[in-house]
């Protein structure tokens, strides 16, 4: 009865106050709230709000994931807060303040300094976040800087004409070398994944003499770095929407841009945890690599599958450390292999700050979501494919403070480091 009764009207009132995209100050008053539902009806209730609503879920990404005991986080607007919040109150449904207000979050985030002397290449800073176009000079200037450890290319264009760049690290000390494949900001929002790749390439280039583990990986391996995936969706989160996730494609039906570009591969394509509606956050796409982002990388790895031995794609945030299947429960072929790696390496991680990884396979250790780039890399013959969910657990959520950056780079360094050594003794 509750939920019938009361959800109407406070839909109405709610759905009054969704935002106009893009302008500034836009999230002074939103809060964020974590909701952990307890029973069948709590779980009910969340759904059909959040459903009616198209509230921003943070976690889970869609609230098809919602079940009893799931930690949900979500971005409730300034003007929907007045109704949304006394009715969970009235629904008895018990919330806790994340975030109060995301406006001073945000702020908070880069020390509320948008532009400090980030565009230094010789003293180029890797503890801020960097736009787009800061990276990519960074790219370029490392393409000229190390031409002996380092080949910088294109593996295609963007929807919006961006060129889709990697890194290639390594020694070329012989013709034919294993590699590994490493992705960061396949979603727009989550910026220590970009961050993380380049410290990656920051640690391997200056350790590379000093240290005889690095040398040995970049002697015997190249590491193909895709700082950042989405790159138009990264640029958008910079100018319009912090918060934007998919890449900017656009839906001429239903005027909404982007597709997740996390549920746009061809395994399992568009099944469970992935949305056919163009305007939801986890919309499949109109078919299987209809991204020009997914489709060139999709490329690239087939066309070097019998090469590459691990695929690593970095997102935040969760702290878990996951491996296939993500479409459905069920055990791969060499469990023991990947499993012993993702258990060494999330101990790895804990010994630099003591903190502590889930890992497991992704259906039942996250939740189910069909058409992901770690599924497909596994099914397309990458033996060890993982997808790390890097800081925090919802304190900061996809607002990481900058101060964070180096804790949760090196500890991740030393996951990645554990992983790619395990490759090379054995296990192929």
């Amino acid at each position: 009865m509750l939920l019938r009764g009361l959800l109407p009207l406070c839909l109405l009132c709610l759905q009054a106050a969704l935002p106009l995209r893009g302008h500034r100050g836009r999230y002074a008053g939103d809060k964020v709230i974590r909701v952990v539902p307890e029973s069948k009806r709590e779980t009910q209730i969340l759904r059909a709000a959040f459903n009616r609503l198209k509230v921003d879920l943070w976690q889970p990404s869609s609230p098809l994931h919602i079940v009893e005991g799931t930690v949900t986080d979500v971005r409730v607007l300034r003007n929907a807060t007045r109704s949304l919040l006394p009715y969970l109150q009235q629904a008895n449904i018990q919330y806790t303040i994340l975030i109060s207000d995301l406006q001073e979050a945000i702020e908070n985030q880069t020390g509320g300094r948008s532009h400090r002397n980030r565009r230094s290449l010789s003293g180029y800073n890797y503890e801020v976040y960097h736009s787009l176009e800061e990276i990519e000079d960074w790219m370029h200037y490392l393409n000229r800087t190390y031409s002996d450890l380092v080949h910088m290319f294109s593996v295609g264009k963007s929807y919006e004409g961006r060129p889709l760049y990697v890194l290639k690290l390594g020694k070329r000390s012989r013709p034919y070398k294993k590699a590994v494949w490493i992705d960061c900001g396949i979603h727009a929002r989550e910026w220590i994944g970009p961050a993380f790749c380049q410290w990656f390439v920051k640690e391997a280039l200056q350790t590379y003499q000093t240290d005889p583990d690095m040398r040995k990986m970049l002697t015997q391996l190249y590491f193909y770095v895709m700082p950042v995936f989405n790159v138009d969706g990264y640029h958008f989160s910079w100018t319009n929407d912090r918060f934007w996730r998919k890449t900017r494609s656009k839906n001429m039906r239903f005027h909404c841009h982007g597709v997740d570009a996390n549920r746009n591969w061809k395994v399992k394509w568009c099944d469970e945890g992935a949305s056919l509606h163009p305007c939801d956050d986890t919309y499949c796409g109109p078919f299987p690599e209809s991204e020009p982002e997914v489709k060139a990388v999709a490329h690239f790895l087939r066309k070097h599958r019998k090469q590459i031995k691990a695929y690593l794609s970095f997102h935040a945030y969760a702290q878990m450390l996951l491996y296939p299947y993500s479409y459905k429960y069920a055990t791969i072929p060499n469990f023991n292999c990947v499993e012993s790696a993702a258990y060494n390496a999330v101990n790895a991680l804990q010994s630099a700050y003591g903190v502590r990884y889930r890992y497991g396979p992704a259906s039942s250790t996250l939740y189910v979501s069909s058409g992901s780039s770690m599924d497909w890399a596994y099914k397309n013959g990458i033996p060890y494919a993982f997808a790390f969910e890097l800081r925090d657990t919802g304190h900061f959520g996809f607002l990481l403070p900058e101060t964070l950056i180096k804790p949760t780079c090196t500890e991740t360094m030393l996951a990645v480091k554990n992983i790619t050594l395990h490759l090379l003794k054995k296990c192929h």
